[in-house]
Parts: C-alpha cells; sequence; structure tokens
C-alpha cells in the first residue's frame, strides 16, 4: 500500500466550530480505546525503567487541548511516575488557555537546547513529509534531555478499512475525511525506521503497538546536551 500524502480538515480549522469540536471528541475516543494513550504510557515507563527515574519534564507537541497528555500523567502518577507537561501547538486556538502552553513550529521548536527530559508526540509525524520528519526529530533531540518519544499510525489495508468503516460511528465530517486521510499518509514502521536511523539519536528502540499503532524511542546521546546538531 502505497503512502499518499492527504490534506486533514482539522489542521486547517476547516470546519463549523461544532464539527472542529466534534472531531476533537472522536478524536480523544480513538486514543483513549485504540492504542493512543496506552503506547505513549508504555513508552513513557519503558524511559523510567531505563533510567531509574520517577520524575521528568515533557514537551508535548502538536498537542492540540492538551488532554490526551494530561490523561496520561494522571494514569502514570497513580504508578508513580511524575510529568510536569509543557504543550505546543501551531495554533494557538487549540492550546486554549492556562500555563505552561505554548505556540510555536515544531520544526523550528522555540526552546533552549536540553530543555526537557522528554520530548513526545502523538498523531503528528504521519503529517511531515521524509525531509520533515528528519527535521523535527534533529530539533527534538535538540531540545531533549533524555528521549523522544513518537506515537503514532501504522499504514496498512487492515487499518484504511478500519478507518472507513468508521464513518459511520464518527461524529463530524472533519473526522470522516481524516481518519482515512491519516491512515493513508502514515508510516510502516521499516519505513520509520529509515528515517530515525538518520536521527543522529545514540539509539533506537520501535515496537508495534495495539490497533496499528508504533512507539518509538529515540535515545539521546550525552555528549549532544548544550550543543546544537550540525545539521539543523
Amino acid at each position: 500500500m502505497k503512502r499518499i500524502p492527504s490534506r486533514e480538515l482539522l489542521d486547517d480549522d476547516a470546519g463549523t466550530p461544532a464539527e472542529v469540536a466534534g472531531s476533537l471528541a472522536d478524536l480523544r475516543l480513538i486514543n483513549h480505546y485504540l492504542g493512543g494513550a496506552s503506547t505513549t504510557r508504555r513508552i513513557i515507563e519503558r524511559v523510567a525503567r531505563e533510567r531509574g527515574t520517577s520524575s521528568f519534564s515533557m514537551l508535548e507537541v502538536a498537542a492540540g487541548s492538551g488532554e490526551l497528555p494530561e490523561f496520561i500523567r494522571s494514569e502514570l502518577h497513580s504508578k508513580g511516575i511524575r510529568l510536569q507537561l509543557t504543550l505546543l501547538d501551531r495554533r494557538p486556538s487549540h492550546l486554549g488557555r492556562g500555563e505552561n502552553r505554548v505556540a510555536g513550529d515544531a520544526l523550528a521548536l522555540p526552546f533552549p537546547n536540553s530543555s526537557f527530559d522528554l520530548v513526545s508526540c502523538c498523531l503528528f509525524v504521519h503529517h511531515l513529509s521524509p525531509p520533515e520528519v528528519n527535521a523535527f526529530v534533529k530539533e527534538a533531540l535538540r531540545c531533549s534531555r533524555v528521549a523522544v518519544l513518537i506515537n503514532d499510525l501504522v499504514r496498512h489495508p487492515v487499518h484504511l478499512a478500519a478507518a472507513c468503516a468508521g464513518r459511520l460511528i464518527y461524529r463530524s465530517r472533519i473526522t470522516r475525511n481524516d481518519a482515512p486521510a491519516s491512515v493513508r499518509q502514515a508510516y510502516t514502521t521499516s519505513e520509520m525506521r529509515g528515517m530515525l536511523e538518520q536521527s543522529g539519536a545514540s539509539r533506537m528502540e520501535i515496537v508495534r503497538r495495539y490497533f496499528y499503532r508504533m512507539g518509538a524511542i529515540l535515545w539521546k546521546d550525552p555528549a549532544m546536551n548544550g550543543r546544537i546538531h550540525p545539521d539543523i
């Protein structure tokens, strides 16, 4: 199944306020029940075990309203892992009001080197072309101290069929467009591995998760802390 870059309406708020709200509600359900929250939670737990640490500062990129990372923070807190969150999105209207919310470009993160222990994203990387994936990951590594976490879809014909079938229950016409479009432009795990191997991370882990999700950890080379990657 060939990757097909596709326009997603929610990226441009291309709908009425009610349609946008309905699509965000659809996305919450997808993330909560179809592997989104559990994938990010599991890879954070993996980092905590590896590092022997139970407290992290984390930048969530393309965070939207921040409901998903807040939900994950609550789940992890019950397991003894504490997250101090900063949310970034390119559209201030997505972020709403609150502390530690920053409007900015994911390909030119507005933070100094090594600002956060973790830099994370969920359902973001499939929006990017391969050169943009490379640029984003290098920026994320620059801003992290420990690791970069990627949670995204896996492109597969069965996944596309399920996304199309979901049109019967989605609340918003935006989701009816965006869900299949997301799958069409998602990467396979082998494609993602090939791109991430060029990132400059000290090592990489990538796993398949429930319902066509992948989770990736890019471990930061301690020697990179405090300096900008030469390719940026």
